[in-house]
């Protein structure tokens, strides 16, 4: 191989190489933002998670409260 088709052999690996690596820069910021999105997306379900908690346990006293009601009426 003569030093021009070594060097354009070179010249061609580094151009592939600096394609890939900006592939990879690229994949790597849209999965930064998809990550950020979805800690987001995550935090709001809790929070809502732990209200519907909350709303389950005051009804589920609400409820016991009445049955304890009934039942002293009852006898």
């Amino acid at each position: 191989m003569t030093q021009k088709e070594q060097s354009t052999t070179v010249e061609v690996d580094l151009k592939a190489l600096e394609v890939r690596v900006e592939e990879l820069i690229k994949a790597c910021e849209f999965l930064k933002e998809e990550n950020k999105s979805l800690k987001v997306n995550q935090e709001s379900l809790v929070s809502e998670r732990a209200a519907l908690v909350e709303k389950t346990e005051l009804a589920k006293n609400r409820i016991e409260a009445m049955i304890a009601r009934l039942k002293s009426i009852e006898t």
